[in-house]
């Protein structure tokens, strides 16, 4: 059975295998292709700069350079589930990086990716068959849990680079500030979900709250172990709710018209601050976009391009040092820094630190 969604272009350059590789596409401009992902400087490439190279960079360079949404929207069929089976097999067309010149490096490192998304994709099409088989009909109740799970992995991100922090291994600063503005953004969505009345049932919020704890704990793990493999499956999760607001937008949007906009939608997204709001739209510069709330439906309407947000977003971190917060420049990063500077190790997660510390025992010593 296939769904009809919008989609949104965006730029190229990160290039990832996406939970929705799997799918068939008649369009490649979906949101979560990896053919057509949305854009990134390599601003990770700028180091501090002295003397003539520091007095080079104009405030304007400095600016964070995003590739805004278009606003032009194509039909596209995408299938309901995913297919794991049929991930592509060249590293060129997904890995997200580049591939190391030894050949059985590569092929192992092809082979990671592949079983690694393989498992979040099995993970997500198993919660998706339960949430259809459990909510059917009921949409608002399916939201709640949707929302409550949706937001756990952040929580567990910051949670594993608050440690990594605290050990002195290195610091993510921006990786931080994002996933809390994210995590923001979730939170006042399950708000809008409880004014809504989806956690009405006790069914439903013991289902939710336990699937949430375990969803934690699984998601700290996956993120030690391997943050490439945590952030597509969070990729996948924020996939599918984009789906499914989109086609609840198409079946309901009439009746959605005619309902008011619950007063925490009017004040999330149209309040007098919205730093956090476009902390977490790494792809957008900040005050670019601006919500109107008239309705129920400019509600649901904004909550699904949220969702997109968030897609494009793990996408970009599935790239090793590819984030960075809208509202970081490099100009900040060349400012004398007087603190105590916690050194980054040139890995990623406990497998990538182990692999390279064998191979290079120098990286053990950063």
């Amino acid at each position: 059975m296939a769904i009809s969604i919008s989609a949104m272009g965006f730029g190229t350059s990160v290039s990832s295998y996406s939970c929705l590789r799997a799918r068939s596409f008649e369009n490649p401009s979906f949101l979560c292709d990896s053919q057509n992902p949305f854009r990134f400087n390599s601003l990770f490439s700028l180091r501090k700069s002295h003397g003539s190279s520091r007095g080079s960079l104009s405030r304007k360079s400095c600016r964070v350079r995003a590739t805004l949404l278009q606003e032009n929207e194509e039909e596209v069929v995408v299938e309901k589930s995913f297919a794991p089976k049929s991930f592509p097999g060249s590293v060129g067309e997904g890995s997200n990086e580049e591939p190391p010149d030894d050949s059985s490096s590569s092929g192992l490192e092809k082979w990671v990716i592949k079983l690694e998304q393989s498992v979040n994709i099995l993970l997500t099409d198993s919660v998706i068959k339960i949430l259809d088989t459990l909510y059917h009909d009921r949409h608002y109740a399916r939201f709640f849990v949707l929302e409550t799970i949706a937001r756990v992995p952040y929580f567990a991100f910051i949670s594993v680079l608050h440690m990594y922090e605290s050990f002195g291994w290195w610091r993510r600063a921006d990786y931080m500030k994002v996933h809390f503005a994210e995590s923001w953004n979730e939170m006042h969505h399950l708000l809008i979900m409880e004014e809504l009345g989806g956690n009405a049932w006790w069914f439903d919020r013991f289902l939710a709250q336990h699937i949430a704890i375990f969803y934690y704990f699984m998601t700290v793990l996956m993120y030690a172990l391997s943050p490439r493999m945590a952030y597509h499956f969070s990729e996948c999760v924020e996939s599918h709710a984009y789906e499914t607001y989109d086609k609840f937008i198409k079946d309901q949007g009439e009746e959605l018209k005619k309902l008011p906009a619950p007063k925490i939608a009017v004040n999330y997204y149209t309040g007098g601050d919205l730093y956090l709001f476009d902390e977490f739209q790494t792809s957008r510069e900040p005050n670019t976009r601006r919500p109107k709330i008239d309705n129920l439906y400019d509600v649901f309407m904004n909550i699904r391009d949220d969702e997109a947000e968030h897609c494009k977003t793990m996408k970009a971190c599935q790239t090793h040092g590819s984030l960075r917060s809208p509202h970081t420049t490099p100009c900040d990063e060349s400012e004398d820094d007087t603190g105590c500077p916690v050194p980054e190790a040139d890995c990623v997660g406990i497998v990538d630190c182990i692999k390279k510390s064998v191979a290079d025992p120098q990286v053990s010593r950063r």
